[in-house]
């Protein structure tokens, strides 16, 4: 009965679609369907774009399932997003590849146009520096802070879902967030690094 398996927890409902049953799938994906839509959708701004990464996410997962390589006991949504979030950096770098403007193809001058010359080249490169330097920082933090930082600042999650995600208390998250941010300022004090433009 579809009823009795809607009780399940998620990981529970992996263990089964693992097992066989396929309708187990379709149970997870409609339970977090809301979450990861909104989430891509966030990032990418486009619903048809949202809806395509977002049927990307789920073949990925059912690959990956089927081919053993889930092993997050009590995490099947944070795994989930990182998956979504992978497949959405994907997007936007073979976009960045592809994407060349040709002038011939409009009525007006692009390249004369306020809205493309706002920022320049040098200040995409310091943005883009800024923003490699922060990455560091990140990795550099233990584990459990570097976590609360990707949770709250890459995939919007709030403190009380980061505390659901991570099986501690809000208080803890909190906790973890203030201690990654001194260490990140600290680190910075030490390098001499300013992250303003």
């Amino acid at each position: 009965m579809m009823t009795e398996l809607t009780i399940l927890s998620d990981e529970e409902l992996v263990k089964k679609f693992i097992s066989g049953d396929s309708r187990c799938i379709d149970l997870l994906i409609e339970r977090h369907h809301q979450r990861i839509y909104s989430f891509i959708f966030l990032m990418v701004r486009q619903r048809d774009l949202a809806e395509d990464i977002f049927q990307d996410v789920f073949v990925k997962v059912i690959h990956s399932l089927k081919g053993g390589k889930y092993a997050e006991n009590g995490r099947f949504t944070s795994w989930v997003m990182r998956i979504a979030h992978n497949l959405i950096i994907d997007h936007f770098r073979k976009q960045k590849n592809q994407q060349m403007v040709s002038n011939d193809q409009h009525s007006f001058d692009l390249f004369n146009n306020a809205r493309y010359s706002d920022q320049t080249i040098e200040d995409q490169m310091v943005h883009d520096q800024l923003l490699s330097e922060v990455a560091a920082l990140v990795e550099m933090l233990p584990e459990s802070q570097k976590e609360v930082i990707r949770l709250r600042h890459y995939f919007g999650l709030s403190f009380k879902e980061i505390a659901e995600e991570t099986n501690v208390s809000i208080n803890t998250a909190l906790g973890r967030m203030r201690y990654a941010l001194i260490n990140m300022r600290k680190m910075m004090e030490e390098n001499n690094m300013s992250l303003t433009i």
